[in-house]
Parts: C-alpha cells; structure tokens; sequence
C-alpha cells in the first residue's frame, strides 16, 4: 500500500496536478505586483526562465537583461528579483518584469527615505531649466538650483555626471513626481562638524575653506560649519579693487585665523599674512639707481603706478615720465603696460617707492647747456602764451620761457599784444637751469636798452615833448622815447587847480624833466602844456587828470 501512494505521489508531481492541494496550501500563490525572487533555470531564445518555487516557472523576457552591446548580462542560477506582472499567460507561465521590480524597490526606497529623513543616492545627469535631473538608480528627480548646494552654483557642468546623497522633498508615485536636495544634507554635515572646527580654531594657524560669498570689502570662508571674514585689506599685500578679482563663490582656499573671538564664533581670516612683508626687505632689494621692471596697476593725473612685485609699487611721477612735457600720464602710458624704469628714491617706512621713465634717457640739458650759452640767440616757434610770458620752442625736447619782463623794453599788459602761436621770433639766452630744466630768454635784450646813458641824454630842467600812455591814480606816464617811460606825478597835475588838467591817454604833451635815476628806471617829470590831442581824446572825450584821481 505504501508503494502505491508513493507512485501516486511521484505521478502527481510529476505531472504538476493538485500540487498545491497536495501540500496542503502551503505554498503560497503569489499576486500581481508582488516582488519575488527566484533563480534562474535557463536562458532562452527570447526569454529567461526562473524557478519561483510556484506550480509554474515564471518567464522575464531577455531584452530586460542585455547590456549596451546587445548582450545578456545574466546567466543559469543567478538570483533575481522580479515583479509579478501575471500569475498565468495562456501557456501556463508566469509573467515577470526585472526591470519593473528595480523600479518598484527604488520608489520603495524614495518612500521610505522621504518618511524617514534617510538621505538616497543619486546621479546628477542634466541640467535643466532652474535646476538638474538626477538619475536615482532609473527613476529621475528634479533637483532646483536652489537646492543643489549651500551656495550659488557658478559652474553647473561641474556637478554632471557626479554621484551624490540627497533628500527627498517631495514624491508623488501617481504623476510620477520626485523632488529632492543636495543642499539639505551638506547644511547637515556643515553643523554637525562645527564644534569639531570651533575646537580646531585657534589663532594663527592655517585653516581650508570654500568661499561662500563675496562682497565689496571681503570674502565670507565656510570653514566647516563656521564661517569667517577675509577682508579685503588682508588678501593681497598689493592694492585689490575688489575681491571678485581673485575669487569665485566656490574656490577652495587656505588662510590664516588672524582673529578668533569664541564667544561670538567670529573669525578673521588672512591670505597676504601666508607670505612674508615685501616691504620688510624692499630697501635691501631696491637699490637707489638700480633699473627694475613692472606693470602699469593704475594712471592718475599725477603720474602713474607701476607693480614691480606683490605689494611693492612705485610711482613715476608726470615730470619723470618723459624728457617732453605731457600734460596727461595717459599720453606716454596706459594700464597693463610692461615698464623699465630707474629707481630714484625708496621710503620702506611709508611704503613709497619713486621711479622715473626718462632717467633711462641722457638728459637733453646736459647737451643744451652746452649748445646754447649765456647770449647766444636763438630762433623758435611761439609754442604757448600765458599771462606771465611766452614759451619758445628751441628743440624736440626743449621749451624756453621768454617772462612778460623780458619782452619789451615797453611796458605791456599781456603778452598776446605782440606775438601769437606760430609766430618764428628771434631771442637770447640768459639762463639756463639744468636741475629745473629751465631756459630763460629774452626779446628786448637783442634791443639797446634805452635806459643805458638816460642822465646823459636827459637832465633836471630840460623840456622834452612825449605821448601819454597811461593814467595811473597817481599820476600819468609820458613816452619819451621808444621803451623810456617818465611819470608826470599826480601833484604836477593838479598844482594851482583843485580840477586838474584835462589830458588823456594818447595826447602829446610837453613835460619838464625834474629827476632822472638811472639806477631805479625812474624820470620824473612836470606837466608844462598840452601840445595836441590824441585820438582816444576825440573819441571819447578829455577826461581831467584830477578826476582820474578821485575815480
């Protein structure tokens, strides 16, 4: 008996009938979007057939296991998860989906990650607009750029294709819809190492961080839950305009805790102070006429400054930039520009460093001084005019003032009333000043002076007839001769006459010779008669002396 209900028991098996009521119901029948695990029995033509321990073997269709070259990637007693799809096709076989079953345990996980605060991994694969796609092993997250890292992201290609963990914000399987961030889980490794690295701080030492913002006068440096302040004066011991010139949000960056304050969790940080005080040993490497090269940092009115190393610049000054006078540095130089230059003076104490361009250059005085000796005449070019003279051009480099003194034996209100730009003149030299750089000339010296043997020409009691050129309060000047001048005093004018006598600029009148001082270029004169009127007096009318006296 016990032999039959052993082949009873083997036909059944054998032939998978009233199996699971053969066992009682232990086996239990799986459902639609079940995940199971099975191994695999074999692989065929189209698809991989796996054992599920169930009255049927369930079937995966192959496509769900070959790689990127068409090639399967799985092979006979692999373990595999899969999701039930249908218990029974019309063969009998059980449809399953290895694909589907990765996915259904992903969105398990983002579940279970979302309730619970657990961070997930993900692979940021594309930029998008106001944020990434990350990849969370198949099922794609939309990460916004707010949330992609604790500061702003100036350089979004450089988190592509890189593995991070991240937090779920939000999911919806239904739409589907995932929202996760980055940003959460750094602030979280940010705080919990800030004790650590409040601990660590002490002054002096020298600290990593990552800029996390810039502003006008500093950097802001997260140090690993702390932040601190490396101020503008303290990057560079050169000049920096801002510190946007040398970093970017982002930048990895060592200094120097300057400061700590632990109470109030404030630090001050230093990048120049990693490096030694140029100025410390500047005296000894720059030397008093010794030549150096450097860039043009800057152009000011008065000159401009060269950088001849990190936190060394000197300044060549407008009058050193060229043996011409330039009136703007702009003209010679501009910023960027590569310089040689000679050192002229150097003050380490107040960081002042003077160098000159034109020094490089033999001085064009030296040889003027010798072409052109007291009393030589020369020929020039009106270059300018002003109220005290005018300028003549000798040579390229070289400009002679003639002073308004100098210019007439007459006495003139301005120079323009006799010369223009342009104008060739004829003048001689009277000095030259090769320190100063100045050349002084004269007109009215290539003229005989008419006060040389004036006390010979002119006596006390002599008359002498002249033009009025001037009426002065106290008194008026009579030309006598071309460039000698007398004064008939005020008193002369107005002796005997409370009114005065009526004269005018331009009238000829004969005059009394009282004094002559040769020495002072003084003739004083008295009025005897009006001779004729000059055209000023016809025009406009005779004006009384006395009444310019009282004006």
């Amino acid at each position: 008996m016990a032999d039959n209900l052993s082949s009873k028991v083997d036909t059944e098996i054998s032939t998978g009938a009233n199996s699971e009521q053969f066992y009682g119901g232990t086996i239990k029948e799986p459902q639609a979007g079940e995940l199971i695990k099975g191994k695999v029995l074999c692989i065929a033509k189209d698809v991989v057939i796996i054992d599920i321990g169930y009255k049927s073997e369930g079937h995966i269709p192959l496509k769900e296991f070959l790689d990127a070259n068409g090639s399967p990637e799985v092979k006979v007693g692999d373990e595999i998860e899969a999701l039930m799809e249908n218990t029974d096709d019309e063969k009998g076989y059980v449809l399953l989906s290895k694909d589907k079953a990765k996915q259904t345990r992903v969105w398990n996980d983002i579940e279970e990650a979302y309730k619970t605060g657990k961070a997930i991994e993900g692979k940021i694969v594309q930029k998008i607009k106001a944020g990434f796609s990350v990849d969370l092993k198949g099922i794609i997250a939309f990460l916004p750029g707010s949330q992609a890292d604790i500061w702003p992201v100036n350089n979004p290609d450089q988190l592509i294709n890189n593995t991070f963990m991240f937090k779920v914000l939000q999911y919806d399987r239904r739409k589907p819809n995932i929202v996760v961030s980055r940003r959460a889980i750094l602030e979280e490794e940010r705080e919990n190492s800030k004790q650590d690295t409040v601990q660590a701080l002490e002054e002096g030492k020298v600290v990593d961080g990552i800029v996390k913002n810039i502003t006008n006068y500093g950097v802001f440096v997260d140090l690993g839950g702390i932040d601190g302040l490396l101020h503008i004066t303290d990057i560079s011991w050169g000049k920096t305009k801002h510190p946007s010139q040398i970093f970017k949000i982002g930048d990895k960056i060592s200094a120097k805790v300057i400061k700590f304050n632990k109470e109030e969790n404030k630090v001050s940080l230093g990048v120049k102070q990693m490096k030694p005080n140029p100025w410390d040993t500047a005296a000894e490497k720059y030397k008093v006429g010794i030549r150096v090269t450097g860039k043009v940092i800057s152009i000011v009115d008065y000159g401009a400054f060269v950088e001849l190393e990190e936190g060394i610049e000197g300044l060549i000054h407008l009058s050193e930039l060229s043996w011409i006078k330039i009136k703007h540095p702009s003209q010679k130089l501009k910023v960027g520009d590569a310089v040689e230059a000679n050192i002229l003076e150097i003050d380490s104490g107040n960081k002042k460093l003077s160098l000159s361009l034109k020094q490089l250059k033999p001085s064009p005085w030296d040889e003027i001084a010798l072409k052109y000796p007291q009393g030589t005449r020369i020929k020039g070019i009106v270059k300018n005019i002003a109220d005290y003279g005018i300028f003549i051009g000798i040579e390229e480099y070289v400009d002679g003032l003639v002073h308004i003194s100098e210019i007439s034996w007459k006495k003139i209100k301005h120079p323009a009333e006799l010369f223009q730009k342009g104008q060739e003149v004829e003048a001689e030299v009277v000095s030259i000043d090769k320190d100063k750089e100045r050349l002084s000339l004269s007109i009215k010296r290539l003229q005989k002076d008419p006060w040389r043997g004036v006390e010979e020409r002119y006596h006390a009691g002599m008359s002498i007839n002249g033009r009025i050129t001037n009426i002065a309060n106290f008194g008026a000047f009579v030309e006598l001769e071309d460039g000698l001048e007398g004064l008939i005093h005020v008193s002369e004018l107005t002796r005997g006459s409370k009114k005065g006598v009526n004269i005018t600029v331009g009238d000829t009148v004969e005059t009394e010779v009282l004094n002559v001082d040769s020495e002072e270029k003084k003739i004083g004169l008295g009025f005897k008669a009006l001779i004729s009127r000059g055209k000023k007096s016809e025009e406009q009318g005779v004006k009384s002396a006395g009444e310019e006296t009282t004006a």
